[in-house]
């Protein structure tokens, strides 16, 4: 079972359609909404601030979201945020996606159907308009995203979304085979026939 922690008085919220992994961490004032997926080893520490994260979101492997007392950490409805990633008192709007070890700090506000690239950083109060591309150390916007580009991270975030039913569904712990058994299926033959059925 995911380790959650009441601080304060206040407990954490997970709606029962949402998947966290045994390994996330979620502490104090933090609201996780209908189908969102938490990976592994993701840290959610509403300890100063709230965290919500809104439906169909998803939280992936060793994330760090970490709320300030000024305002709420959200990541709004379809939301994807990327493997090591790191919000801070930040607003990630509806349908965007925040890249693989990206930093999102304070009271910035990433604009909805957006896309922050991989290890960009986005200073504290960086306002994104909707729809675009976002890069660099620090970070500013590269262009506008076309509606191609925002289909590729809408699917993305869809395989997320089935993630977390999968997951309710098949994920469990078991101890390993001691070797590969004669004709193991691939798991992609498997996600491929489930598709077809």
């Amino acid at each position: 079972m995911f380790k959650v922690y009441a601080i304060n008085g206040i407990t954490p919220v997970i709606h029962p359609s949402a998947f966290v992994h045994a390994t996330a961490v979620l502490i104090g004032d933090v609201i996780v909404g209908p189908g969102v997926y938490i990976g592994p080893l993701a840290s959610l520490r509403g300890d100063f601030g709230r965290i919500v994260l809104r439906q169909g979101s998803n939280v992936q492997d060793c994330c760090v979201i970490h709320g300030v007392s000024e305002n709420d950490t959200v990541v709004e409805e379809d939301g994807h945020i990327g493997h090591g990633a790191i919000l801070h008192g930040c607003r990630i709007g509806l349908n965007s996606m925040v890249g693989m070890n990206a930093v999102v700090m304070d009271q910035a506000d990433v604009g909805d159907a957006s896309i922050v690239g991989a290890m960009a950083f986005v200073k504290s109060g960086m306002i994104i308009p909707p729809r675009s591309l976002v890069m660099g150390s620090p970070a500013r916007v590269m262009r506008e995203l076309d509606d191609e580009s925002i289909a590729r991270k809408s699917f993305g975030t869809q395989q997320y979304k089935d993630l977390a039913i999968r997951s309710l569904q098949t994920m469990q712990a078991v101890e390993p085979l001691s070797q590969q058994e004669e004709g193991r299926q691939h798991i992609a033959e498997v996600l491929a026939r489930n598709t077809a059925d």
